[in-house]
């Protein structure tokens, strides 16, 4: 069975329902499918606007303000309006009385659902639809035909026939087991958990054997960290400073460091087993990685601590390398990961390092500072002769106060934190701790009984001014403070320094790629403004070039071809000159010359722009034409030709000269038309140049010309006729320097047509 809302199966409302979906279709194109139940939100939004706009007209009827909401909330309320599917009624709460319908699974074997009753909230009535037919409760013990509305002893205790002792015994019968359930679960669970933990103890997983060492193409001694910190170029070492070698080996196909364990024999107690667990379980981008123990390796690898390979050296080798130039982001990137390593540590199941410095911060290939030499410490102790050797009393420089003064006392983080002081002074100096005492040959000895006394102000690293910032020299100066409870945590001592260096997000590679990004997206755009700029140089130089040669030449150019020579069968050609220039120019400045014969020219220029021709070249007060090539055109060079003559002889006529206001122009020009051959002349300022007798006859044809007239061949006016768009004037024979006498015509104009 199910309730639902009541469906109305009035006129109104199944008119109400079909129009909404018809408006579903047309304005969101959306049918619902034909199973879904009806949706009665529809008609519940048409009620509340009907309401709301009864309160609203009864307000403005009334002369009261619409925009008070208490108001209109009243008129609302308690009250009954007439809706889309009936009587609709409101509380003096301002609920609605609806109406449910009960459903029940009529036929079970077809799962139909039917309406049995319905209840009216307003009446508190059930009306069932067929008041014969009793709904059918499945499930029931015998002797019921519907399930209790209420408890036996009612909800709240009225039944007097219910005692409270029998309460007391279901509910002391409902608890104990529940009790024990709970009891023998958590047990179960702890025993899960020592079994877990013994397997893990007891399998061994840390442990490798020599033999699954290779060391085949691998040197046993690859020098990965030099610990000396000035050796003579003679190679002697000064100050009784050596250098330290990595043995290394190839695991499971990865590089790894093999380190010697000081203690001879290996005791597997359930604290070191649960040590070796806590190192196997770390995994950090900062901290190195605990691969395992061998134990069965010869003499020089009887006992070795097995980590992860960092083939960039120590933090130490970094630092007294002066090929490498550091930087802030590159000092800040490193001391970053070396706290990030440290607060790992901190906040796991080891809890501290114990033996931090500078010469156990590794670099990995991707420049990322991990701390090692951490962990299993009474497999580093050291003898008594070995912690008197030089070497092992420059160890004792990142050592806390108090730990100098009491070296029976367990090592505390705070003693982690005051050995990160000292790393940020030797990167901030780039040098070694207490740098400067050092150099003024005070012994290391000195040094740890200085730091041992409890002097005022206490005896720490000399940091210059310039070396680093106030609030850096602030943090270092907390982090060496000579009461450890003034120390700050580590995870404080994080925060304080992501805030000193805000753009130090990752490591030094991250940092440098971060960097790369945003060079390479400023480029990018750099690239884009001098591309623009340059693809707008060369459309010019591209267009400039277009004009001194024919644009499927200059592509040829631009390509590294070579343009050949080449023929044409028929082209024609024009050569203008100006009659009495030679007299004007001796009148005139050569200024004067210059801007006559540019302004004509440029005169020129536009109007042959508007024809199908090509300006060859200009000499002096000579102007070139040609028309049919390079791109061949059938006969209409001869027409292009013609029309562009008209054309300059109309604008030669109106043209003034502006120091000689009153000085006639006056054009002659002459036109022919043959083959010609055409080529480009020149490596450096190549000219397109027009080889054949036509070009001689065509010059011939304008020498032999006349003031204002457009003297033309016999070739050139055959092709005009078969136009039949010109007037010609047929000029006679004329004696040509080189062809004898020749028959020319003159070209008078266009034809006009009615």
């Amino acid at each position: 069975m199910t309730i639902r809302l009541y469906e109305p199966k009035t006129a109104d409302y199944v008119k109400f329902q079909n129009e909404v979906n018809m408006r579903m279709k047309r304005d969101y194109n959306y049918v619902p499918d034909a199973g879904n139940e009806a949706n009665f939100f529809d008609d519940s939004f048409h009620d509340a606007l009907i309401l709301y706009s009864l309160a609203i007209n009864e307000t403005i009827h009334e002369g009261g303000n619409i925009r008070d909401g208490r108001a209109l909330r009243k008129k609302m309320w308690n009250r009954t309006f007439k809706g889309i599917a009936g009587d609709v009624e409101m509380t003096e709460n301002g609920d609605r009385l609806s109406v449910y319908s009960l459903w029940d699974m009529t036929d079970t074997e077809k799962g139909i659902f039917e309406v049995v009753a319905d209840y009216h909230k307003s009446t508190g009535k059930i009306i069932f639809t067929d008041p014969v037919k009793r709904v059918q409760f499945h499930g029931l013990r015998p002797g019921l035909v519907a399930p209790w509305d209420s408890p036996g002893c009612g909800f709240y205790d009225e039944n007097p026939a219910c005692e409270t002792a029998d309460n007391t015994v279901v509910l002391v019968s409902t608890i104990v087991p529940v009790c024990l359930l709970l009891i023998c679960s958590s047990v179960m669970y702890a025993l899960y958990r020592k079994i877990k933990l013994n397997s893990e103890l007891t399998n061994l997983s840390w442990k490798i054997h020599y033999k699954d060492l290779v060391f085949n193409h691998i040197s046993k001694s690859v020098a990965s960290s030099i610990r000396s910190f000035s050796i003579a170029s003679t190679g002697t070492d000064t100050n009784n400073r050596r250098q330290i070698f990595t043995k290394v080996a190839q695991y499971e196909g990865r590089l790894v460091a093999l380190k010697p364990m000081n203690n001879a024999e290996l005791h597997l107690t359930r604290v070191v087993l649960l040590e070796f667990r806590h190192l196997r379980k770390l995994e950090h981008s900062n901290v190195v990685r605990f691969v395992g123990i061998c134990t069965d390796g010869p003499d020089d690898f009887r006992r070795m601590i097995v980590t992860e390979y960092c083939p960039k050296g120590s933090l130490q080798d970094i630092l007294e390398n002066d090929a490498l130039k550091l930087d802030v982001d590159f000092k800040s990137s490193m001391l970053i990961d070396v706290i990030k390593g440290l607060s790992f540590l901190h906040n796991s199941e080891l809890e501290l390092h114990g033996r931090l410095r500078s010469s156990n911060c590794v670099v990995d290939s991707r420049f990322v500072v991990k701390l090692t030499d951490f962990g299993l410490h009474i497999f580093r102790e050291l003898s008594l002769e070995q912690a008197l050797e030089t070497t092992q009393l420059k160890k004792l420089l990142w050592k806390a106060p108090e730990q100098l003064r009491n070296p029976i006392l367990a090592p505390k983080k705070e003693g982690d934190i005051y050995a990160v002081a000292i790393i940020m002074q030797e990167v901030m100096m780039r040098g070694v701790p207490f740098d400067n005492e050092r150099k003024h040959n005070e012994d290391i000895t000195v040094i740890l009984d200085k730091v041992r006394s409890r002097s005022s102000p206490p005896f720490r690293p000399y940091v210059p001014n310039d070396a680093c910032t106030p609030d850096m020299y602030a943090i270092m100066t907390q982090c060496w403070h000579e009461n450890p409870n003034e120390r700050p945590t580590v995870d404080e001592l994080l925060t304080v320094m992501k805030k000193l260096f805000k753009n130090v997000s990752g490591g030094i590679l991250d940092n440098l790629l971060a960097r790369m990004e945003s060079y390479a997206s400023n480029l990018e755009g750099l690239v884009e403004e001098k591309t623009s700029a340059f693809l707008e140089e060369k459309k010019r130089a591209e267009t400039l070039l277009y004009e001194v040669l024919p644009k499927s030449v200059a592509d040829q150019l631009k390509m590294g071809s070579t343009v050949h020579p080449e023929s044409y069968d028929n082209v024609t050609i024009f050569f203008s000159d100006i009659v009495g220039f030679t007299a004007l120019s001796s009148d005139s400045t050569p200024m004067q010359v210059v801007t006559l014969l540019n302004d004509l020219y440029t005169c020129f220029d536009e109007i042959i722009g508007n024809f199908d021709v090509y300006k060859v070249e200009t000499i002096g007060d000579a102007y070139m034409v040609a028309s049919g090539l390079p791109i061949r055109n059938g006969n209409d060079h001869a027409r292009e030709i013609a029309n562009m003559a008209l054309s300059l002889l109309v604008a030669a006529g109106t043209f003034k000269v502006r120091h000689r206001p009153e000085w006639k122009l006056q054009l002659r020009a002459g036109i022919h038309s043959g083959p010609c051959v055409s080529g480009v002349v020149g490596l450096k300022m190549p000219r397109y140049c027009l080889f054949g007798d036509t070009v001689n006859t065509a010059s011939r044809m304008e020498s032999n010309g006349e003031p204002l007239k457009i003297h033309i061949s016999h070739s050139t006016e055959v092709i005009l006729d078969s136009f039949k768009e010109f007037i010609v004037q047929e000029r006679g024979e004329v004696e040509m320097k080189g062809k004898g006498m020749q028959k020319t015509f003159w070209l008078l104009g266009r034809r006009k047509w009615k």
